[in-house]
Protein backbone atom coordinates (compact mmCIF):
# COMPACT_ATOMS: atom_id res chain seq x y z
CA UNK A 1 0.00 0.00 0.00
CA UNK A 2 1.26 3.35 -1.02
CA UNK A 3 0.63 6.50 0.59
CA UNK A 4 1.13 10.13 -1.11
CA UNK A 5 1.49 13.45 0.21
CA UNK A 6 2.65 16.70 -0.24
CA UNK A 7 0.45 18.09 -2.70
CA UNK A 8 -1.10 21.71 -2.29
CA UNK A 9 -1.51 25.15 -3.70
CA UNK A 10 1.82 27.02 -5.24
CA UNK A 11 2.69 29.72 -6.79
CA UNK A 12 3.94 29.47 -10.26
CA UNK A 13 8.16 29.50 -9.92
CA UNK A 14 7.73 27.96 -6.64
CA UNK A 15 8.86 24.44 -5.05
CA UNK A 16 7.24 21.52 -3.52
CA UNK A 17 8.39 18.11 -3.03
CA UNK A 18 5.71 14.89 -2.80
CA UNK A 19 6.72 12.13 -1.10
CA UNK A 20 5.29 8.40 -1.08
CA UNK A 21 5.75 5.99 2.04
CA UNK A 22 5.50 2.30 0.82
CA UNK A 23 4.35 -0.41 3.51
CA UNK A 24 4.04 -3.43 3.95
CA UNK A 25 6.64 -6.53 3.74
CA UNK A 26 8.74 -5.13 0.67
CA UNK A 27 11.90 -6.83 -0.26
CA UNK A 28 12.96 -4.64 -2.98
CA UNK A 29 11.46 -1.50 -4.74
CA UNK A 30 12.85 -1.95 -8.67
CA UNK A 31 10.95 0.66 -9.90
CA UNK A 32 9.54 3.85 -8.61
CA UNK A 33 7.66 5.86 -10.41
CA UNK A 34 5.34 8.85 -10.44
CA UNK A 35 2.53 9.78 -12.48
CA UNK A 36 0.28 13.05 -13.36
CA UNK A 37 -3.34 13.78 -14.48
CA UNK A 38 -4.21 17.25 -15.20
CA UNK A 39 -8.23 17.49 -16.13
CA UNK A 40 -9.21 16.33 -19.33
CA UNK A 41 -6.11 14.85 -19.84
CA UNK A 42 -4.33 11.36 -19.70
CA UNK A 43 -2.20 10.04 -17.18
CA UNK A 44 1.17 10.97 -18.15
CA UNK A 45 4.70 9.51 -16.86
CA UNK A 46 6.70 12.62 -14.97
CA UNK A 47 9.33 10.59 -13.56
CA UNK A 48 10.80 6.95 -13.60
CA UNK A 49 13.74 5.69 -11.63
CA UNK A 50 15.08 1.99 -11.34
CA UNK A 51 17.35 -0.03 -9.41
CA UNK A 52 20.92 0.37 -10.30
CA UNK A 53 20.08 4.31 -10.75
CA UNK A 54 18.54 4.80 -14.10
CA UNK A 55 16.61 8.01 -14.11
CA UNK A 56 13.64 9.11 -16.78
CA UNK A 57 11.93 12.07 -17.14
CA UNK A 58 9.18 13.37 -19.13
CA UNK A 59 10.74 16.30 -21.28
CA UNK A 60 8.05 18.58 -19.90
CA UNK A 61 9.73 18.37 -16.99
CA UNK A 62 13.58 17.69 -17.14
CA UNK A 63 15.62 20.63 -15.52
CA UNK A 64 12.99 21.02 -13.07
CA UNK A 65 12.22 17.54 -11.36
CA UNK A 66 14.30 15.05 -9.61
CA UNK A 67 13.12 11.90 -8.48
CA UNK A 68 14.77 10.19 -5.26
CA UNK A 69 14.59 7.06 -2.92
CA UNK A 70 15.38 6.04 0.62
CA UNK A 71 14.67 2.21 0.67
CA UNK A 72 15.29 1.84 4.14
CA UNK A 73 12.39 3.92 4.61
CA UNK A 74 10.42 2.86 1.34
CA UNK A 75 10.06 6.50 0.36
CA UNK A 76 10.12 7.70 -3.08
CA UNK A 77 10.19 11.86 -3.72
CA UNK A 78 9.55 13.75 -5.95
CA UNK A 79 10.94 17.02 -5.89
CA UNK A 80 9.19 19.47 -7.74
CA UNK A 81 11.04 22.98 -8.72
CA UNK A 82 10.15 26.15 -11.15
CA UNK A 83 6.63 25.01 -11.03
CA UNK A 84 4.42 26.15 -14.16
CA UNK A 85 1.01 26.28 -14.38
CA UNK A 86 0.26 23.41 -16.64
CA UNK A 87 2.03 21.44 -13.40
CA UNK A 88 -1.29 21.35 -11.84
CA UNK A 89 -2.47 17.83 -11.43
CA UNK A 90 -2.87 14.85 -9.23
CA UNK A 91 0.05 13.20 -9.13
CA UNK A 92 0.41 9.48 -8.39
CA UNK A 93 3.06 7.22 -7.14
CA UNK A 94 3.86 3.78 -8.52
CA UNK A 95 6.03 0.86 -7.27
CA UNK A 96 6.98 -1.82 -8.86
CA UNK A 97 8.63 -4.61 -6.43
CA UNK A 98 8.67 -7.89 -4.71
CA UNK A 99 7.36 -8.48 -1.16
CA UNK A 100 9.64 -10.70 1.45
CA UNK A 101 7.48 -14.14 0.24
CA UNK A 102 8.90 -12.93 -3.10
CA UNK A 103 5.60 -11.74 -4.77
CA UNK A 104 5.68 -9.10 -7.27
CA UNK A 105 3.49 -6.23 -6.74
CA UNK A 106 2.43 -3.18 -8.77
CA UNK A 107 1.25 -0.85 -6.46
CA UNK A 108 -0.19 2.48 -6.88
CA UNK A 109 -1.02 5.34 -4.38
CA UNK A 110 -4.26 7.22 -3.88
CA UNK A 111 -2.83 10.70 -5.40
CA UNK A 112 -1.92 13.78 -4.66
CA UNK A 113 -3.21 17.41 -5.74
CA UNK A 114 -1.19 19.80 -6.73
CA UNK A 115 -2.43 23.39 -8.23
CA UNK A 116 0.07 25.96 -9.46
CA UNK A 117 -1.44 29.54 -9.06
CA UNK A 118 -0.15 32.53 -11.51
Amino acid sequence: QLQASGGGLVQAGGSLRLSCVASGSIFVMYVVNWHRQAPGKQRELVASLRTGGEINYADSVKGRFTVSRDNANKTTFLQMNSLKLEDTAVYFCNIHGRTTSLRAFDSWGQGTQLTVSS
